[in-house]
């Protein structure tokens, strides 16, 4: 048995790291607290003019037509934000997270901290159509890439801690830490690790610990509904379609609406505030359009609102939205993607059979939200840790699966990552575990080799080795089977031409060679090939010993991902099944058995 070959690579280091994600989970869940009283700080400025955080919707302001001019200001405010503090700012939240994490080794400045949630509160307090998670889930973000700076840590410890302080951050926002962490693994991590699995965990149960504390317990949304029939099945791949065609539709407007923007011949600091344009009109036929609209959610869900009133919600919604998002402010998505899926299943409901009308608001809601993200899994925890409805858990997966297979079919690239390709990065969502990492040394190492005694003349090993008949481009030089070091052409071509009549092993005694060992990943011996620039190393049995076991080239370290290639590529064919000729149908000699030759034609 191999004792050195475990399940998973770990060391002490995981432990301090998750010590270090569960106090950033509490700080996060402390953040985000703060990021909703501050949202209700600029609602009740822009739209009743008090100070106070009290929670009011902006729908119940009095303003008349003068409500067009809160976002216009909100949208000033936060194009010179953007243009003077950080261009950062800008966005959903997510697809910033993302970038950081995968291109700018997870370091975030504490600007964006900063500035992140007093845009965004500045946004959403003005009537901006957006949710609060995703400039929590930014902040949260930076949160965790500031602590992992401040310890020095490496650029994957920080992007471990990056997505724990963002994920803790949505956990306080909704209260749904489940979810929190299956965003991590579809979305933000890009790895499924003990060392990033279980620091950004505990940041979520600690993060959902708290919340209580702070914003309150018990589900958002409260909900109880029937379990479906049979019918249900087929009813929610019905749902999933719909709300996969609706992801597909929003994503595509919202990138036409950006391309809009971006051939405007003005700044693009000057766009929050044409689009908030929109959403001023928007909230002054709509009010109820206007901010987070976690209380019209809530309505919808509970079949509070009248048919027509929903179809104008959903329509006004995603106006504005898609107008206000183009226009690069700061703002979430979660929330409205909640609102104008839920909308969508409101007014399907009475035409989806195989349940009460009441569940199919929260189908469509997770539907729609699994489609958009392309995170399934995600989607229906989600919405069953935002409403407790424990019966709706079947179906809510299901229709957010075939959400997600709609757009996995027919768009490239998803809402997130679309932004991100903008920019010149592409990324690819799917991840696997490496066949590298899967085998070690002693499996894939050549055993047979053919080696250089010490003792032998440097001008013997020329002659022998490296001459017309030279097999190999380097060798293993051993003294009775200990290595001393490897013989290249590079090391002879340094020996000066008096000393060829000296021992090979003379010149490698003050060298210490590069060596893998058997118990070693063979990704790890190829990462330090591509380090070093060798071709070749020896394996030798231990670090003290030095004794020689055999050498692991570059071709042998191919050898694990051709097994994988096999598997995906090589395909078996269908075996046929062959029936007797005695058990085949044998013609007739009727004459109906002959169309067109003796066939009755009569009518």
């Amino acid at each position: 048995m191999s004792e050195h070959k475990g399940d998973f690579a770990t060391d002490v280091r995981l432990l301090r790291i998750s010590a270090i994600a569960a106090v950033g989970g509490a700080l996060s869940a402390v953040v985000a607290d703060f990021l909703l009283h501050l949202i209700r700080l600029f609602t009740n400025l822009f739209f009743f003019h008090t100070i106070s955080t009290a929670n009011h919707s902006p729908s119940q302001n009095t303003l008349g037509l003068f409500v067009v001019a809160a976002p216009v200001i909100g949208g000033l405010l936060v194009g010179l934000i953007a243009r003077f503090g950080s261009e950062q700012i800008r966005g959903h939240g997510i697809p910033e997270a993302i970038e950081a994490i995968l291109f700018g080794k997870s370091k975030m400045s504490p600007k964006v901290a900063i500035l992140k949630p007093l845009a965004s509160a500045i946004a959403i307090g003005s009537g901006g159509p957006f949710g609060a998670e995703g400039p929590i889930i930014m902040t949260g973000g930076a949160i965790g890439s500031l602590i992992a700076q401040y310890f020095h840590l490496s650029s994957a410890e920080r992007k471990t801690l990056l997505v724990a302080g963002a994920v803790a951050g949505m956990t306080a926002v909704f209260g749904t830490p489940v979810a929190a962490v299956l965003l991590a693994i579809e979305l933000l991590l890009f790895e499924l690790r003990p060392r990033s699995l279980l620091p950004v965990a505990i940041a979520c149960a600690v993060a959902g610990f708290t919340r209580p504390l702070l914003l309150g317990s018990g589900p958002l949304f409260p909900l109880h509904t029937l379990p479906l029939g049979p019918i249900g099945l087929v009813s929610s791949a019905i749902a999933g379609l719909i709300a996969g065609a609706l992801s597909w539709g929003l994503s595509t407007v919202l990138y036409k609406v950006e391309d809009m923007f971006g051939r405007l011949p003005i700044h693009w600091m000057w766009w929050p505030a044409l689009g908030a344009i929109a959403v001023g009109i928007g909230g002054y036929c709509q009010p109820r359009t206007l901010g987070v609209g976690y209380d019209v959610i809530g309505d919808l869900l509970q079949n509070h609102l009248a048919v027509q009133v929903v179809i104008a919600i959903v329509l006004v919604k995603a106006i504005i939205w898609v107008i206000a998002l183009a226009s690069g402010t700061s703002g979430g998505v979660l929330a409205p993607l909640l609102m104008m899926g839920a909308g969508v299943g409101a007014v399907a409901a009475p035409y989806m059979p195989g349940g009460e009308p009441a569940v199919w608001p929260l189908i469509f809601m997770a539907a729609a939200l699994g489609g958009m993200m392309r995170a399934p899994v995600m989607a229906a925890v989600f919405a069953f840790e935002l409403t407790g409805d424990a019966n709706a858990l079947l179906p809510l997966l299901a229709a957010a699966a075939v959400a997600y297979g709609f757009t996995v079919l027919l768009m490239r690239r998803s809402i997130l990552t679309e932004k991100i390709a903008r920019r010149g990065y592409h990324i690819y969502r799917e991840y696997s575990i490496d066949p590298l990492e899967r085998h070690y040394v002693d499996e894939v190492m050549t055993r047979t080799i053919e080696t250089i005694d010490a003792k032998t003349t440097v001008a013997e090993v020329l002659r022998d080795y490296f001459g017309a008949q030279q097999k190999y481009r380097a060798y293993p030089v051993v003294d009775s089977g200990i290595l001393v070091g490897m013989a290249d052409r590079t090391l002879l071509d340094q020996i000066p031409p008096e000393k060829t009549d000296a021992p090979l092993g003379t010149f490698l005694v003050q060298t210490r060679p590069e060596i893998a060992l058997p118990r070693e990943t063979c990704r790890s011996v190829a990462a330090r090939l591509a380090i070093t620039g060798l071709d070749r190393v020896p394996v030798v049995e231990d670090e003290n010993t030095y004794r020689l076991l055999g050498i692991v080239s570059r071709h042998d370290l191919v050898k694990p991902s051709m097994s994988v290639f096999a598997d995906e590529h090589e395909v078996e064919q269908f075996r046929r099944v062959w029936i007797p000729r005695s058990t085949r149908m044998a013609p007739t000699n009727k004459r109906e058995d002959v169309p067109g030759k003796h066939a009755d034609v009569r009518r």
